[in-house]
């Protein structure tokens, strides 16, 4: 039975190739091996490889590894894993100072003001920078893979103005999502209820209690979507993600009443105010022109004359009515009502195994990482780093057939390139920037899904598909269409012929006229002298080992049939653009290859 993800992947070699060769501009000598590739119909099954529970056993093992617990294999990253094992890497990662998303944010804007007065200052452009700085050359890598996994369950987007208007509050965002806080589910599920940024984005910042004259009700947008997405999810589920039946039907786990309770409870939150609990703070932040600085990202306050009172019933739990409002109280109730719900640990777990390692993990993998959430093996429940570590330590992790494995979103798959062939910043800042466009860029951007569901469902089922027909799930596909995966090949061939990112004219007074992240290409065109090493090369560091002789064979063809020239006292220019062409070919052809866009 073929994957989720590599029945639509092979479907799609055929055009992928063609489109690599013609588009780098050397589809005349290389043509026949781009036939080749489509009419290629059978993608090799893989042995298992050995799970790397101590030291990897090859080096493409701990390539495979890294690419599910970072954002990709690195050279150092690799070093390290082969030197202490995958324990100890885990257990050093989690030690490692977490990056300071703000911090870079705000010596940014410094510097801008600094260099402009006039200037509005530092915008998203700049978390987009710090994201991508830390995602390539960060230390903290697993934090940081972990914090871009969970930015895509406790969603907030830029691309939401509310939320793009507050860069300063995105990048705390950012801090709180690596971890860098609390890692106990119970903390971590507050901070993001307290979070203005959240608030400003589900709309319970200065949310008020009912009012009968007016007609007003509490809003319900923050509601809904801590029970649905936040915590629990729709269906009750068994310890083992699967959902409960009765009569062969699923059990809801809430219903609109449920919603309006826990509605109630999330009035009367607003900023963090030096007059707290003043009138004026609730609605601006501030009270006779005096507000905190840092408002926008300091945890949100609860103001009693604000907060309803009146009976909260929720998902089982009842907070009585209160002689004097007592927001917190009634937070503190909530939250503990969804932290010590029997759904949140499967529900979650099962979302972080998808996001790292498989789109359709095991029953029995779901299970033995949700028991992990249930008890750390200290008596702590949630503990976010002791679940990803059973995720990463899991003996799923051995599976490697058609039925594991995930498509790597566009995200994932670009810093996959940069971290295995990495590239200098000319300016230090890695603008990569907003890369939004499906026919030109990735189709995808950090911190900007299209809504709070994310850029696609954890239970997508591709229509039309063997995958669906099988029940099997392909989150990433929802993003998969004609313009996306001709624009991975229109992206990456740009990339590979002019460099990654925007462009640079004059910064801070250097001429750069390239775009910012640029390589040499030299080792690259060293191996080009000999074909077959140099495809073997690249796909040790792009594919882990797993390609199909056919693909490397068809890969080989293209690349030898491009021409290097007879090296001579003139000629040398000539000679190195040949050599150059066949690391671009090669490397087009696997990047748009099945087996770089499955990771297994």
């Amino acid at each position: 039975m073929r994957s989720a993800v590599t029945r639509p992947a092979f479907v799609l070699r055929g055009l992928l190739a063609a489109t690599a060769l013609a588009l780098l501009g050397s589809a005349g000598a290389a043509q026949p091996a781009a036939s080749r590739l489509m009419t290629n119909a059978a993608l090799r099954n893989p042995a298992p490889a050995a799970l790397p529970v101590d030291i990897p056993a090859t080096v493409e093992e701990g390539r495979r590894f890294l690419a599910m617990a970072s954002f990709g294999a690195s050279d150092d990253g690799i070093a390290r894993l082969m030197k202490i094992g995958v324990g100890a890497w885990i257990d050093e990662q989690w030690q490692v100072p977490a990056t300071s998303h703000r911090a870079y944010w705000e010596a940014r804007d410094a510097a801008i003001r600094a260099a402009d007065p006039l200037s509005t200052g530092a915008t998203t452009n700049e978390v987009l920078e710090s994201f991508w700085k830390h995602a390539l050359t960060g230390q903290d890598q697993l934090r940081q893979r972990v914090a871009y996994a969970l930015s895509q369950i406790f969603v907030l987007s830029a691309q939401d103005s509310d939320v793009a208007n507050q860069p300063r509050a995105l990048a705390d965002w950012l801090d709180m999502l690596n971890l860098a806080g609390p890692s106990q589910y119970r903390a971590f599920i507050e901070v993001v209820a307290r979070h203005p940024l959240m608030g400003r984005y589900l709309t319970h910042l200065r949310n008020q209690k009912a009012d009968a004259a007016s007609g007003r009700v509490p809003d319900e947008n923050f509601a809904r979507e801590v029970i649905q997405l936040f915590s629990i999810g729709v269906v009750r589920l068994n310890a083992d993600g699967t959902p409960m039946l009765v009569n062969g039907a699923p059990l809801e786990t809430y219903g609109p009443a449920d919603v309006s309770g826990m509605a109630r409870v999330f009035t009367g939150f607003s900023f963090a105010c030096p007059a707290f609990p003043a009138n004026g703070c609730f609605y601006s932040g501030s009270s006779n022109g005096v507000s905190d600085p840092d408002r926008e990202f300091k945890a949100m306050r609860g103001y009693p004359n604000f907060h309803e009172k009146g009976e909260k019933k929720f998902l089982g739990a009842t907070i009585a009515p209160q002689a004097t409002a007592d927001p917190d109280a009634s937070l503190r109730v909530a939250l503990d009502t969804l932290a010590t719900h029997p759904n949140v640990g499967p529900f979650i777990s099962k979302q972080l195994i998808q996001r790292l390692v498989t789109s359709n993990p095991s029953p029995a993998y779901v299970s033995a990482v949700a028991a992990v959430w249930a008890d750390n093996g200290a008596g702590v429940r949630g503990d976010i780093k002791a679940v990803v570590r059973a995720i990463l330590t899991h003996p799923e992790l051995l599976n490697v057939s058609n039925r594991d494995g995930k498509l790597r979103e566009p995200v994932l798959r670009l810093s996959a390139y940069l971290r295995a062939f990495p590239h200098l910043s000319d300016t230090g800042r890695f603008r990569v920037g907003n890369t939004d466009n499906p026919g030109t860029q990735l189709g995808q951007t950090p911190l900007r899904a299209p809504s709070v569901f994310n850029f696609y469902r954890p239970g997508y089922l591709a229509p039309g598909s063997q995958s669906a027909a099988a029940g099997m799930v392909a989150p990433e596909l929802q993003l998969l269409n004609e313009s996306s995966v001709a624009g991975w090949v229109n992206f990456m061939r740009d990339n590979l012929t002019s460099g990654v990112g925007g462009y640079n004219g004059t910064v801070d007074g250097t001429v750069y006229n390239r775009r910012d992240l640029q390589r040499n290409w030299l080792v690259e065109m060293d191996w080009a002298k000999k074909p077959t090493g140099l495809v073997y090369l690249l796909a040790e560091r792009l594919l882990y080992g797993q390609p199909a002789e056919t693909l490397k064979n068809d890969v080989i063809a293209a690349v030898s049939a491009i021409t290097v020239p007879t090296a001579t006292p003139t000629n040398q220019t000539a000679v190195n653009n040949a050599l150059r062409d066949r690391v671009k070919v090669a490397m087009l052809l696997l990047l748009a290859s099945p087996e770089f866009l499955v990771q297994k």
